[in-house]
């Protein structure tokens, strides 16, 4: 399954009966759940991105059986997809992100929240999302403390919800989000991440 196909699963009924996360009109575009979903990737692929281009400070960890990933510099590359996230996805997340390949922004951006929500001691949420048995939940106390001040006044400004809005949708469709994107058990790589795109 897509990005894109995950996100109209969302826009498409996925969701909750909650009026906030319901398919926005064509008009308006994506649900704000959906925008929500794809700045928090943005935000940690931006994150990585900066990282990635900085002199490394420690070695890098293993490789597989993780879920964390590392962001090679920015590649090039053209996302395919079509329709209002299609164009998201190529215009507004790849003018972010410096021209950066689709599968450098969802493998760096998955990667990048996952890693924030380890360190902010939310691993076992983190690993069910990733893993192949049930997703575990997370309060939105947990979510707020594991993404902080920043991140979510960024989404707030992107999306137009008000902090609670927001907390409760990420906190209730997140764990969806990520399952599907990671349907191996595992990050994707960045060439199965472009693929997905």
């Amino acid at each position: 399954m897509g990005l894109l196909d995950v996100l109209n699963s969302i826009q498409a009924g996925g969701v909750s009966n909650d009026p906030r996360a319901r398919t926005a009109p064509a008009s308006q575009g994506m649900s704000p759940t959906a925008k929500a979903l794809l700045a928090l990737l943005a935000v940690y692929a931006t994150k990585n991105m900066r990282r990635a281009d900085a002199p490394p400070t420690q070695p890098a960890g293993p490789a597989g059986g993780n879920i964390r990933a590392g962001v090679p510099g920015g590649q090039s590359g053209t996302p395919s997809g079509g329709g209002a996230l299609g164009d998201l996805l190529r215009g507004t997340l790849g003018g972010i992100l410096g021209g950066a390949a689709a599968g450098t922004v969802l493998n760096g951006g998955l990667g990048g929240l996952l890693k924030q929500l380890q360190q902010s001691g939310q691993d076992d949420v983190a690993r069910s999302w990733v893993g192949t048995g049930p997703n575990k939940t997370i309060s939105q106390g947990d979510l707020a403390s594991a993404l902080g001040t920043d991140t979510l006044d960024t989404l707030s400004q992107q999306t137009g919800m008000d902090r609670g809005d927001l907390l409760s949708s990420l906190s209730q469709h997140l764990r969806r989000f990520v399952d599907q994107l990671t349907p191996d058990g595992r990050l994707p790589t960045e060439e199965e991440a472009g693929r997905m795109v």
